[in-house]
């Protein structure tokens, strides 16, 4: 007798197998029935989330042979729960450095108009500033800028950094910042009234930032407007705590900061 294998199925007509990848974090792959190429941002039972360049996500079933990874058909499966899986990327969207220790501070540094700021900063590229030496320090105002650059007296080795608030064309801030033309100092700064302006409202889950009448505090205006309570304390720690990465934070913050970073690394 002779036997035969239960798949008819002639041996040019059959699948090939292909690799299981694990859906490992910031793994960059196409779905093969849409064409959606994004970074895995989350595995969970059956299925996987991606996220494009545009920030845009989409989630799809964990299919055999749903996508493609260079070019080539692969089965993702869920990544092993046995190890830890590190972020591969930092707040600011930096690759991370497991295990790199803080650099000595350099002489240079970044001053923030407010501690909001200085906090925000730190949350979003603490990582990267350790790495690079550079310390982030806060200011009460910018009325004194031209004082506090000459205390500082930068130079080529001590290079200094300012973020200001409301730098808008024809404000009190603009006009203080053209007064400072030393070299070795970078003043720029966003166009939001406050630095909370510059988280973005679909982060906190509101529609847009409200508008506070001319001549009343914004920041208990805002609070007002949005039904919190009269503490803009406890307003900021809310705020604060719904910002995870960069992508929570308005282009028009993101680029300065970025800015100051590259010009006392220099």
């Amino acid at each position: 007798m002779r036997s035969y294998s239960p798949d008819l199925t002639p041996p040019w007509k059959r699948r090939q197998p292909v690799p299981e990848v694990p859906a490992e974090p910031d793994l960059v792959v196409e779905e093969v029935t849409t064409g959606f190429c994004g970074a895995v941002i989350r595995c969970e039972a059956g299925t996987v989330t991606l996220e494009d360049r545009f920030g845009k996500h989409r989630v799809f079933p964990l299919e055999p042979r749903g996508f493609l990874l260079e070019g080539r058909v692969v089965t993702l499966v869920r990544p092993s729960s046995g190890a830890p899986v590190r972020p591969t990327r930092t707040a600011s969207g930096s690759v991370a450095v497991p295990g790199a220790r803080a650099r000595v501070a350099r002489a240079g540094r970044i001053y923030v108009e407010g501690r909001h700021d200085a906090e925000l900063v730190e949350k979003v590229w603490g990582d990267d500033l350790r790495i690079e030496g550079v310390v982030v320090e806060y200011l009460e105002g910018i009325d004194d800028l031209p004082a506090i650059v000459a205390d500082f007296s930068p130079s080529a080795d001590a290079r200094l950094g300012v973020l200001v608030d409301h730098l808008v064309p024809g404000s009190k801030e603009s006009r203080i910042a053209a007064s400072v033309t030393d070299p070795n100092v970078l003043v720029v700064g966003h166009p939001y009234i406050d630095v909370w302006e510059a988280v973005k409202p679909s982060s906190l889950g509101i529609a847009a930032w409200p508008s506070v009448p001319h001549g009343q505090d914004w920041k208990t205006g805002v609070c007002h407007a949005l039904g919190w309570p009269p503490n803009t304390g406890a307003a900021w720690q809310h705020i604060l705590s719904r910002v995870t990465t960069y992508k929570d934070l308005e282009p028009a913050l993101l680029g300065r900061v970025e800015e100051l970073i590259d010009f006392v690394t220099q």
